[in-house]
């Protein structure tokens, strides 16, 4: 069966627009914790301005203070220049670039058009020289909640431009939920045939509850490489209405149970999605890990037990 890699982006993406600093400790602790699940990445921090995002000003200590397991990369989210000299030093394997197909969510997110996010990122890119992987996302590829539908045709336009400044691989994300399962088909088609060397990886949210049905969706044409988010931590601060990122532990067991290799530690995913809500103060909404798997029986109501033996 097919081998499904996912990439945890709890910490990243699930963290920064909590109202509570989780100190670095738990973090650190955290990433370790996660590492032994069987993520092939996870994305540890993000080093933009600390007056950015305040949650995640102790890049360089996480980064310096994880263990790293043979197996796992550890990715890092940069915004420019700047922050690709404090992720060299890091010693991340993988650098994580981000601009979007909506112009009206480029200019909210990161306070520029899209071309001139293009043209800083392609000199980040420049600056890199293949001297540590690049994995460029775009996001609201599905559609944006200020502009509405975004093309499939800008989508590949933007990917083909990254591809020829020989990114290892793409992330198509859908940053507010608005993917559809026939949606995802189409899109995941066309840019597997477009560009099959690069590594392509989907990002969904379920805002509107189909996340998981995208993910299946993506399965099913080919896609093997997916983020997630222990918990379904998070969602994008720059877009309304937009809630967290598919929860990890619950499109991993969906596709354990449907027989597909995930290479995923799925108990000790649980465990720790378990507590998670310590760490952040709050309810998360994965239903995994509250429910149990469905390999886990509980023990019969003692009246079962009682009609049993009155039969």
């Amino acid at each position: 069966m097919t081998r499904i890699y996912f990439n945890d982006v709890v910490m990243r993406d699930g963290l920064q627009i909590e109202a509570n600093f989780v100190p670095t400790d738990d973090k650190v602790k955290l990433v370790d914790e996660l590492s032994e699940c069987g993520f092939a990445k996870i994305e540890v921090t993000s080093f933009t301005s600390p007056k950015a995002i305040p949650m995640l000003r102790d890049a360089e200590e996480v980064m310096g203070r994880i263990k790293r397991v043979p197996g796992v990369e550890y990715t890092v989210l940069v915004p420019n220049l700047r922050g690709a000299e404090r992720a060299f030093e890091s010693k991340a394997d993988e650098f994580n670039l981000v601009m979007s197909t909506s112009e009206t969510h480029n200019l909210a997110n990161l306070r520029m058009g899209r071309e001139k996010s293009f043209a800083g990122l392609a000199e980040v890119i420049k600056y890199v020289d293949g001297r540590t992987p690049i994995n460029v996302s775009l996001s609201t590829c599905f559609g944006c909640p200020m502009e509405g539908e975004v093309p499939q045709a800008v989508v590949e336009k933007f990917a083909q431009r990254f591809a020829d400044l020989g990114v290892r691989g793409l992330t198509i994300c859908d940053t507010t939920g608005m993917a559809n399962p026939e949606q995802v088909k189409k899109m995941s088609d066309e840019l597997q045939k477009r560009f099959p060397n690069l590594q392509l990886t989907l990002h969904f949210h379920n805002t509107r509850g189909m996340g998981l049905a995208n993910v299946l969706a993506a399965v099913q044409s080919g896609i093997v490489r997916f983020d997630g988010s222990l918990g379904g931590l998070g969602g994008c601060p720059y877009a309304p209405g937009a809630s967290g990122n598919i929860s990890s532990e619950d499109a991993i067991h969906m596709l354990d149970a449907m027989g597909y290799d995930t290479g995923m530690n799925i108990p000790k995913l649980l465990q720790l999605a378990k507590e998670l809500p310590r760490i952040v103060g709050h309810e998360v909404p994965g239903q995994v890990a509250k429910a149990g798997s469905t390999y886990t029986l509980h023990p019969e109501p003692s009246y079962v037990d009682e009609l049993r033996r009155a039969q």
